[in-house]
Formats: structure tokens, C-alpha cells, sequence
């Protein structure tokens, strides 16, 4: 067991420093934008960050107005407030790549001039591996809706955020009763998440696949922002090599991001994408 999780990380590791160091990040992001969008699921709404399975878009890591969070929307006002109340949180809870494209007509509708992108963990966390979304289509999906921020929007800057490592999510909460008991009582992620702890082979191997759905999401979700162009960045992997600790986690479901995770995932990406 110690020896496969040595080998993911590893894969991590190298798979972040590849990303890193094809994206272009440091590049002159142009002036900051006066308005935005949010594209994604449940994440981006931030569920459960503040209440009892509800969304609480206050505290999105992207367009939230929280103070305690200090998302990407509060730290472009800081320099540009010319963006004040112009900012659309178009996520929806339980959203999938496949739902990203009407999302895309509505950042297109508000005439949005950044976009946030962060999808593909309903991919993957589904009721079993063999319902996972295949990689071609979750491909297909995020092209469609890229191609739409494109048309719409030729001037918009869009990040593209990759998909935090749900067999993490895994490692820091399967030594917590609370945890597995979320897990099982609502049926949270079971691709990933059923007989949390199982060390069986299967069990082990079923674990490193899901994983594996992830890390070739965000390479899709990689190459997709490239084929993009200029306007578009990928966060190389920011997100997805993050640690997170169980207590960013909501207490409710031990899966989404609490406060102190929105405020994290706000950093950590913001520090990854343009940057104003």
C-alpha cells in the first residue's frame, strides 16, 4: 500500500512539473478584467461552505464576495473596481463537463471579460467506475463549451483550473468515522469512495483507476486550454497537487470544501492563473 501511494505521488509530481512548465502563466495578462463569470459544479457554488447542504455562492473561491476567502472577483476589484457587482457565479451543484457549455451561454450572455473554469470531479465521482464519463467525451464536452466562450467572447480571458485529487479526498478521510459515515450515508463519490477502508487488491486498484480518470481529465482539460490560444490558461496542475487537509473539508459531507478550503483553492489557483 505504502509503495503505491509512493508511485502516485511520484506521478503527481511529475505530472504538475510537466504542466508547470508549458504554461504560461507569467505571461503579461493583459489589464484586469470589469467583469467575470464561473463556470463548474458544486465546488464553484460553494456547497456546504457555509450551511446545511446548500450553495453558498458568498464564499466561491472564484466569484464570491467573502472577505475570509478573498476570491479571485475581490482581488481583481482590489485593483479594478470598475467590476464591482459584475460578477456571475453560472455553476451549478452537480453539474458535469456535459453541462458546461449551457454555463458558457450564460458567461456569453453577461458579456463576460474573465471566465473560471472548474469541472470534471461529477466525472468522475459517480455511483460506481463504470459509470464514470469516458475521457473522449468529457473531451468533447469541454471543447464544445470552450468553443462557445471563443465565439462569444473573443476577447475574454479564460482559466481553466484542474480537478482536485479526489483519491486524496480518500487518504485524509478514511481514518475519520465521520467521514466514512457522510460517505456511506449519502452515497458521496463511490467511485472513489466505497469501502474506504478496504485494502484489498480490487479495492486498491479500483482507487488507483478513478485516480487515474482525474489526472487524464485534467490533461484533457490541459490540451484543451492550449488548442484555445493566447487567452486561455491552465493552471498546471495547481490545484489538483494541493494537499488539502481533512479540516478544509465540510463537516456535513466531508467532501466539499468548507470555508477555509474556498479560501485556499482561492489562493492556490489565483496564484496559478493570470494574476492581476
Amino acid at each position: 500500500m505504502t509503495l503505491v501511494r509512493r508511485a502516485l505521488a511520484t506521478l503527481a509530481g511529475v505530472t504538475a512539473l510537466v504542466l508547470l512548465a508549458t504554461s504560461p502563466a507569467a505571461a503579461d495578462p493583459g489589464p484586469p478584467p470589469s467583469s467575470m463569470a464561473s463556470l463548474g459544479d458544486s465546488i464553484t457554488r460553494g456547497f456546504n461552505a457555509c450551511g446545511w447542504y446548500v450553495d453558498c455562492t458568498s464564499r466561491s473561491f472564484s466569484t464570491g464576495d467573502n472577505s475570509t476567502v478573498n476570491s479571485h472577483y475581490l482581488r481583481i476589484r482590489a485593483v479594478n473596481p470598475a467590476i464591482g457587482g459584475r460578477n456571475v457565479n453560472a455553476a451549478k451543484t452537480g453539474a458535469k463537463s456535459a453541462d458546461v457549455y449551457a454555463q458558457a451561454g450564460t458567461a456569453v450572455s453577461q458579456g463576460a471579460g474573465y471566465v473560471t473554469v472548474l469541472i470534471g470531479a461529477n466525472d468522475a465521482c459517480t455511483s460506481s467506475e463504470a459509470s464514470m464519463t469516458p475521457v473522449s467525451t468529457f473531451r468533447s464536452n469541454i471543447d464544445a463549451a470552450l468553443n462557445r466562450l471563443r465565439a462569444g467572447l473573443p476577447n475574454a480571458k479564460v482559466f481553466v483550473i484542474s480537478i482536485p485529487d479526489i483519491h486524496r479526498l480518500w487518504s485524509v478521510g478514511r481514518g475519520s468515522g465521520s467521514a466514512r459515515t457522510a460517505w456511506s450515508l449519502f452515497g458521496i463519490c463511490q467511485s472513489m469512495l466505497a469501502n474506504p477502508t478496504s485494502t484489498s487488491q480490487a479495492d486498491v486498484d479500483r482507487r488507483t483507476r478513478v485516480r487515474q480518470r482525474v489526472v487524464d481529465y485534467n490533461t484533457q482539460l490541459a490540451q484543451a486550454c492550449a488548442a484555445y490560444g493566447a487567452n486561455c490558461r491552465f493552471d498546471g496542475n495547481a490545484v489538483f497537487g494541493y494537499p488539502f487537509s481533512l479540516n478544509q473539508l465540510s463537516g456535513w459531507d466531508y467532501f466539499h470544501p468548507n470555508t477555509s478550503g474556498q479560501q485556499v483553492l482561492a489562493n492556490v489557483s489565483y496564484a496559478a492563473g493570470f494574476r492581476w
